[in-house]
């Protein structure tokens, strides 16, 4: 377990503190995001003495934690966050819970007090070790007495555990509770040995040759598939494997912006087809089979629809997955590998057993017809938020990566045309409007050369302010700001927009100081007011610049509920 090497270093004298930094970088995380306390003082004096590790400070844990969602999304690796204790840990749950339903490796390390001071009145002192429970596919407590026999070794191993974890199988986020007791602050030189770290081989799996077959073959025309495709990373083998199988005349695809899918092949603005679609063109589209990859859909016509549809209607859900996924009610068939894998394994079987079909021209035709309805709509529409998107997202360079917050961002991206963009994300595993603006901000660093944009609404981005405080800031991060007075997702959601009470509670306005803000914080300022304006600013906020960039676009809110309602009559 140890080499015999004594070479010295001078570090925290907490043992658990050391394995844990040490079996970081054995694991392969790369960045550790830190907020300052006094509880984790051993915890970041061992992280930050541990070179392989890029630990960078974020006062806010909140923030921190959502910078490190998209650290970790955009990197594909495991990110830590660590915070002291007592409430700061409570302040992760919003990205902690984001990553679990997005199957995102976070690693939470939180320092605790000894376990006879909770409940006993002493500062920042409340139970810890199952804080996250429901959000976290495992935890464990350190306890702060580590001198019992296999001590050492315990620590390892269920250091270890954890890591392995959070990169297994469905992934996502694991919390290891770390009590400590004082004094804090001591250090004392201590060999540099080499923890032992537990590697876990996991092969691939596949469909066996039978398998292959006779799933390819009940696919097969006449049967009509449909694959609905969810938010999804950037995956160059699936985008492959889904062209190859939709060269198949009864296959069709719907893929929402944030699947990260690409090509001809594919049907996007799913939410712009569906408007278009009478009751007997439902009738004809209904597949025989739904194929789902990737999380949560935001459409909820689709959803409704698929809901709507006979009994008969099979649903396989494709991918690993460690829950069953039943959202339209038609689940028949769980297939837990890879999705590109199955694709590309029944492809051929599915061709060779089938015959003529006419459903991928009939969605073809559908889509057509729906694109052509939509510029014809758009075209005439006043400024407005739509109007925005529409001028906005073709100006939008290729090779920038998009960050959307939620509400009404993510649902105008469904309608526009967004193929020519390069990577789109959004915080859709629990739909949060916290912390989007973080999380763009942790996915711009962990995407060096490049661009980062965020398109905000005004009442997300008012919901994380402090991201704006961050050090961590570069001119390769942008942020358009949509200001219509805030909440204009209410003003449309049949839920609310007839409400007496809507101006009150809902659409409440925000007062954004966004020039002032900017100045304070050193951020490049553009705005506009106009369609003529946009076209003009949009360039110059979009041009290289030494520092980050934000641009106001001020549409007004009543008429941009009314112009999205009529698009949907």
């Amino acid at each position: 377990m140890r080499s015999m090497e004594q070479i010295l270093d001078v570090t925290t004298d907490k043992l658990s503190a050391r394995v844990i930094a040490a079996l970081l970088a054995a694991h392969g995380v790369r960045r550790v995001f830190i907020s300052p306390g006094s509880r984790n003082t051993p915890l970041t004096v061992a992280l930050a003495r541990t070179p392989e590790l890029d630990c960078l400070p974020v006062i806010d844990e909140r923030s921190a934690g959502f910078m490190a969602l998209g650290a970790s999304i955009q990197s594909g690796e495991p990110v830590a966050i660590c915070c002291t204790s007592g409430t700061a840990l409570l302040n992760y749950a919003p990205a902690v819970a984001e990553a679990y339903y997005r199957r995102v490796p976070l690693i939470v390390i939180s320092a605790d007090r000894p376990e006879e001071w909770i409940d006993q009145d002493d500062s920042q002192t409340l139970w810890q070790q199952n804080a996250l429970a429901p959000y976290v596919k495992r935890s464990c407590d350190i306890s702060a007495r580590l001198d019992f026999a296999n001590g050492e070794w315990w620590v390892n191993r269920v250091v270890n555990d954890l890591l392995i974890e959070a990169v297994s199988g469905q992934r996502g986020p694991v919390h290891i509770n770390v009590r400590l007791d004082a004094p804090l602050n001591r250090t004392a030189p201590v060999p540099v040995l080499a923890e032992r770290e537990i590697r876990r081989v996991m092969p691939e799996p596949q469909l066996r040759p039978e398998e292959a077959r006779a799933l390819g073959e009940s696919l097969a025309a006449p049967r009509r598939v449909l694959v609905i495709a969810g938010f999804l990373p950037p995956d160059n083998r699936l985008n492959r494997a889904l062209q190859t199988f939709a060269s198949a005349p009864n296959v069709a695809i719907l893929a929402e912006s944030i699947s990260n899918l690409h090509g001809p092949w594919l049907i996007g603005n799913i939410d712009s087809v569906m408007r278009t679609l009478t009751p007997e063109m439902r009738r004809d589209l209904a597949p025989d089979i739904v194929l789902t990859i990737g999380g949560a859909l935001v459409s909820r016509m689709v959803k409704e629809w698929i809901r709507s549809l006979s009994p008969s209607v099979e649903h396989w859900q494709i991918g690993p997955s460690d829950v069953t996924v039943d959202c339209f009610k038609h689940l028949t068939t769980r297939v837990d590998i890879r999705p590109d894998l199955f694709f590309r394994q029944t492809a051929t079987p599915m061709r060779r057993a089938g015959g003529a079909s006419d459903y991928a021209s009939l969605w073809r035709s559908a889509a057509d017809e729906a694109a052509r309805r939509h510029d014809e709509y758009c075209s005439s529409v006043p400024w407005s938020d739509l109007r925005a998107f529409e001028v906005m997202f073709p100006m939008i360079p290729r090779s920038w990566n998009l960050h959307l917050s939620n509400g009404t961002p993510i649902r105008y991206a469904q309608l526009v045309p967004h193929g020519h963009i390069h990577r789109t994300d959004c915080n859709r595993g629990v739909s949060g409007i916290d912390g989007c603006t973080s999380t763009a901000l942790g996915a711009s660093i962990a995407n060096p050369k490049g661009v980062t944009l965020l398109i905000s609404g005004d009442m997300s981005f008012q919901y994380d302010i402090a991201a704006l405080a961050s050090p961590h800031m570069t001119p390769r991060f942008k942020m358009v700001v949509i200001c219509n007075g805030g909440g204009g997702i209410f003003s449309f959601i049949p839920s609310t927009r007839d409400l007496p009470e809507l101006d009150r509670f809902f659409t409440v306005g925000t007062r954004l100081p966004l020039r002032d803000l900017c100045n304070g914080y050193g951020i490049e300022y553009h705005e506009a007011s106009s369609e003529e304006e946009l076209r003009a600013a949009f360039p110059r906020f979009a041009a290289p610049s030494s520092r980050p960039a934000l641009l106001a676009i001020h549409t007004p809110g009543e008429v941009s509920a009314r112009v999205l309602r009529e698009y949907f009559c």
